[in-house]
Formats: structure tokens, sequence, C-alpha cells
């Protein structure tokens, strides 16, 4: 067997054409209006890519948009969609947890009319940008933000598939269920005491009576939160929850 040596410069080019290219993500804050209420997100995309791109639409958790979901847009950019951290309490308004930030969130779970509308802002943000092709567009939340994508649901706003992440689950509304048309994955922890087995109860049984595509994942001793840092932080359960998230994702946005 004969060995013939390639020039160095040829066996260099042939190995960064095998070399994956580099994800070049690019985030922005954006400023954007629901009525005389200004809204702050961020938008998370990979600027090597052209052309229209599936996108998520990321809902926060009762202290606001926080470095979590951001973090979880880009990771998602580097998957390849066009991710948008949407904003449902307004500009600067980012209470400390637990008692102004449960004020808060209570705000809007007294008033699924508002929270539905201000949900939808973001969605129809991320909707009009050039990148993204708004027939794709999941959209997924964390505690407070998982209501806020069932209420983009119910309220029959067109995403191509729903995500809650120990989220709540009550609806004050059960007869709206019907217009939730996508999938829905729901990640939830068997140890959430936050929401409870009646209320995880009723929403199956909501979903089931308007024959819904429902996943339905418990993870076990995993508490309310298990996603987030900090004590109820469970590494394992959360790893679990975005695997299954990114593959629920590929498959509902073909991507």
């Amino acid at each position: 067997m004969r060995f013939r040596h390639l020039p160095l410069a040829l066996v260099c080019a042939a190995a960064l054409l095998a070399t994956p290219a580099r994800a070049d993500i690019k985030t922005q804050v954006i400023e954007y209006k629901l009525g005389d209420t200004v809204l702050e997100g961020m938008i998370a995309f990979d600027d090597a890519k052209t052309g229209k791109r599936p996108g998520v639409v990321i809902y926060h958790q009762w202290t606001g948009p926080s470095d979590h979901e951001r973090k979880v847009a880009q990771d998602l950019a580097k998957k390849g969609y066009v991710a948008f951290v949407a904003d449902v309490y307004g500009k600067g308004v980012r209470p400390p947890a637990p008692k102004e930030s449960a004020a808060e969130m209570t705000k809007y779970l007294k008033d699924r009319s508002l929270l539905r509308a201000r949900s939808k802002a973001g969605f129809d943000q991320l909707a009009a940008r050039p990148e993204v092709d708004a027939s794709r567009i999941a959209v997924i939340g964390y505690c407070f933000g998982g209501t806020a994508i069932l209420e983009l649901g119910r309220a029959g706003v067109p995403a191509k598939s729903y995500v809650t992440l120990h989220g709540v689950l009550n609806n004050p509304t059960p007869d709206d269920a019907k217009n939730i048309k996508a999938p829905v994955l729901v990640l939830h922890g068997a140890a959430d005491t936050f929401v409870t087995d009646k209320e995880v109860e009723t929403f199956l049984a909501e979903m089931k009576g308007v024959n819904a595509d429902v996943t339905f994942v418990s993870y076990s001793g995993a508490p309310h939160s298990f996603t987030l840092e900090g004590p109820a932080f469970r590494p394992l359960a959360a790893a679990r929850a975005w695997s299954t998230m990114g593959n629920f994702l590929s498959e509902t946005l073909g991507q």
C-alpha cells in the first residue's frame, strides 16, 4: 500500500471545510408597545443564517424577563431558531421575589384578558420579523409564563406548538380550551406543591374533553421551578426537560 503526502495547505483547507460553521448569535433588545405600555423584550438569532426560519417566543417567570430566559433564547438560536423573550409586565417592571413578584403576577392571573393581550403582543413582535417564518412559531413559558402560553392557546393565537415548564395550569374559562388547536407539551414537577394534583387533573380533563394533542411529562422528585437556578433547581430533571422540549420543537416546527 502506498501513501501519498498532500500539501499542508490542502490538508488545512479540507479540515476547515469539514468543520461545522460556528453560529454567530446576535442579540438585540427590542422595545414594543401595547397601548400606552412600553414593553422590553430581547431577540436572538444566528446572524450567519439567511432566509426565513422558525421562531420561538419565550415567556418569563414571576420576576419578569431575566438572565434565564435570555440564556434560553441564545441556546435556541444556536439550534437555528429565531428566539424572542417577551415581556408581559412592562419595561422596568422587574419585581423581586417573593412578595412583590407574587403581587405583580396575581394582577395577570386575575385579569386573563390583559394577560392574553400582553402575551399576544410578544407573539406578534416575533411574527413580524423578516427572519421568521410566521407560520412556524412555538411558544414556551416558565412558571407564570406557562400560564401565558396556555392563555394564548385558549385565545386562539395560531402558534404551531405550546410548551409549559412547571407552569400554572388553572383555567377560569374552561370553554376556551377548545381553541387550542396545536400540540401542547406539559413538563411538570411531580413534587410541585404550587400546582396541585387537582389542578393537573382538571387541566388534563379539559384537554381530553376537546381532544387536544397533549403530552404530559412528570419528573419524580422535581418541585415547582425545577429548571430555574435556586433551591428548587434539579439538574437531571432540567436536562431531561430541555431534551424533551428540543425534540418536541424539532417535530412541531420542522427544524
